[in-house]
């Protein structure tokens, strides 16, 4: 599959003229327990040609990519102008990618400075309230009740440890959900349970609608509750842009280099 993956990036880059700087994988084999049928979440970030920047109609023009979802496979990426916005913004899920240990491609510069410019754009707070968006947004819509889709539990854990990463002051959330569990949850029922969650989905046992499990969603409920009282007042001075803008040029430069 990665040869597949890796296919299908190069036709990308011919289609539509670009570079690939990055590709990773962002779902739940980068979480770190994928199941026979999980999907290929891959995302990358890539540059165009210089000329394509230099057009006075570049705030309309489309700066993702997404191909139809197919065989497994959900590609997508973003531009790099767009990617470096976003980074600026404390963005979650690429400061994730970019700790991603499964890449597909790097190439050049652009990802091993970004990585080393992480704790200074890294912003817990932003990083908080959408953890805690996304906590609250699947507990409402996959856990309330007698009967719970047992699969939900990870979308909801991931994000509610993510909140806790950040409270005792860690640095940027890695995307392992194993290292968020290890620092987080001490040995114990909690735990007991959580480890058998991850044993089944890694064993590919269906985990549909089924009975809710006590200590999960009794847990989840009461952090829920605590977490959303805390009120993250710590502040955090606006990143400098021009290291960015230096970044911008110098991958543009390297990526269409003759």
């Amino acid at each position: 599959m990665e040869a597949e993956i890796k296919k299908r990036l190069a036709g990308v880059e011919k289609e539509k003229d670009v570079v690939i700087c990055l590709a990773v994988e962002s779902g739940s084999r980068a979480w770190g327990f994928p199941s026979r049928d999980s999907d290929y979440d891959v995302r990358f970030i890539y540059v165009h040609r210089p000329e394509w920047y230099l057009s006075i109609n570049l705030e309309h023009k489309r700066d993702v990519i997404e191909l139809p979802i197919e065989d497994e496979l959900d590609i997508n990426g973003w531009d790099l102008r767009k990617a470096l916005k976003l980074f600026r913004k404390s963005n979650p899920p690429l400061l994730e990618w970019l700790q991603c240990p499964i890449i597909y491609i790097e190439r050049g510069a652009l990802a091993g400075r970004l990585r080393k410019l992480l704790p200074l754009f890294f912003n817990p707070k932003a990083s908080y309230y959408h953890y805690l968006h996304m906590t609250k947004g699947n507990f409402r819509e996959y856990l309330k009740g007698d009967e719970v889709w047992v699969k939900k539990y990870f979308y909801v854990l991931r994000p509610l440890f993510a909140m806790s990463w950040i409270e005792r002051d860690l640095g940027p959330v890695p995307i392992e959900f194993g290292s968020l569990v290890d620092a987080i949850v001490d040995d114990g029922e909690l735990r007991k349970a959580i480890d058998d969650l991850v044993k089944k989905k890694k064993a590919g046992l269906e985990l549909g609608k089924a009975p809710r499990v006590a200590v999960i969603s009794d847990f989840i409920e009461a952090e829920i509750k605590r977490l959303e009282s805390d009120v993250m007042e710590k502040p955090v001075a606006a990143p400098p842009i021009e290291e960015l803008n230096v970044l911008f040029r110098e991958t543009l430069g390297e990526a269409w280099r003759d």
